[in-house]
């Protein structure tokens, strides 16, 4: 049996970027936290993630979610934030939603520039067929999601959290003093875990775990993958690219390239790389960047990871309705890394009962029953 005399006051399970940054949120508020990971910190998809950082959402949550996230970054070395832009290609008819979406950056202080697409070749060639404009904002870049989660681990442990790593939840049950979570180490010793609040932060299993307590929690795993070059030679140095229209990505990675593109059939815990969703990216970008050409494959150094999905495509965020003490942080659909730090500050607000400093209202989890949602925001 795994034992402890430690009793928390809340079970974090989870600690990728949003678990860590919160054990650590919560426990600088004086909780004692316990976090309950199946693996190790940043080993699902957080590690795998591209680790970009945005402004340019077209909502006002997600605009000042990454606002706060992206500061709280710049302000930590280990970090390793580089503000070094995202180039948005924008086609024709999405093009008056997203200057709206810009006029809403620009309100809550975010450089957002708009560009012509001629301006724009500055940053990168690429043909503007179709395009009804683009933007460019400075302040968006790249972090270092491992090295982020790790030193949020850091400080969690510093203000007194716990972590049982390499340890599965097999059972959640309700009780009258909280939630007792069932766990089983990967040298099988079982134990179980009691806290008066759980907070679910377990990524693309989210959906299983609230499953395991008897809960609807509409989050599923959804494999991406990343596709990376060869060394070019010369090195391109370009900033984070969306194209819209075709949703193919791409930026560098050292004197790589790296690109992709989500595939909305690939849902499930389907495994290893879809060598098979090469060829229509890359053709898509070809149309776009026709000088990608010349680059070569470089299958060992692509990936593949989970997004956690949402039926909106946005985070379910704050407390379960009909599951007292139960709190969920899960569902970001690509967006964690880039809104962790302000979720991390908003779930231990949630947690003690106080207004969140971000209005969280439209990521609750009712909105799914009630049927008040829609895909508000820019996805990719």
């Amino acid at each position: 049996m795994i034992q402890s005399e430690f009793s928390p006051d809340v079970v974090v399970i989870g600690a990728g970027i949003i678990g860590a940054a919160s054990a650590w949120r919560l426990a600088e508020s004086g909780l004692r936290v316990m976090v309950v990971e199946r693996e190790s910190p940043a080993s699902g998809s957080t590690g795998k993630s591209v680790a970009g950082v945005r402004h340019q959402f077209t909502t006002e949550t997600n605009i000042l979610l990454a606002r706060e996230s992206i500061a709280e970054y710049a302000a930590m070395p280990v970090s390793g934030y580089r503000p070094e832009g995202y180039l948005m290609l924008v086609p024709a008819e999405q093009w008056d939603n997203h200057r709206a979406g810009v006029a809403l950056q620009h309100q809550h202080g975010v450089p957002t520039q708009l560009l012509t697409p001629q301006e724009a070749q500055n940053h990168v060639p690429f043909l503007p067929g179709g395009l009804g404009g683009c933007s460019f904002c400075r302040t968006d870049g790249l972090v270092d999601a491992h090295s982020l989660t790790h030193e949020y681990v850091r400080r969690a442990r510093e203000a007194g959290a716990r972590f049982l790593l390499n340890t599965a939840v097999t059972g959640i049950q309700r009780q009258e003093d909280g939630w007792g979570v069932a766990t089983r180490g990967s040298s099988g010793a079982v134990g179980t875990v009691t806290a008066p609040l759980l907070l679910n932060a377990a990524g693309a299993w989210s959906g299983e775990l609230g499953r395991l307590a008897g809960l609807e929690i509409p989050v599923w795993p959804a494999r991406r993958m990343v596709f990376a070059t060869a060394p070019l030679d010369p090195p391109r140095h370009l900033p984070m690219i969306f194209d819209l229209h075709s949703g193919v990505y791409m930026r560098s990675e050292g004197q790589r390239l790296i690109f992709g593109r989500a595939d909305p059939a690939d849902t499930g815990w389907r495994e290893g790389m879809n060598w098979d969703w090469l060829e229509p990216t890359l053709e898509l970008a070809l149309e776009r960047f026709p000088w990608l050409e010349s680059a070569c494959l470089d299958r060992r150094a692509s990936w593949w990871g989970y997004y956690e999905m949402t039926p909106d495509q946005e985070p379910i965020v704050g407390r379960m309705p009909g599951a007292e003490g139960w709190i969920n942080a899960c569902g970001f659909s690509g967006h964690g890394v880039m809104q962790a730090a302000a979720i991390a500050r908003i779930v231990a607000q949630v947690a003690a009962d106080t207004p969140p400093f971000i209005d969280i209202a439209p990521y609750s989890s009712d909105r799914f029953a009630q049927g008040l949602y829609t895909s508000r925001d820019i996805q990719l």
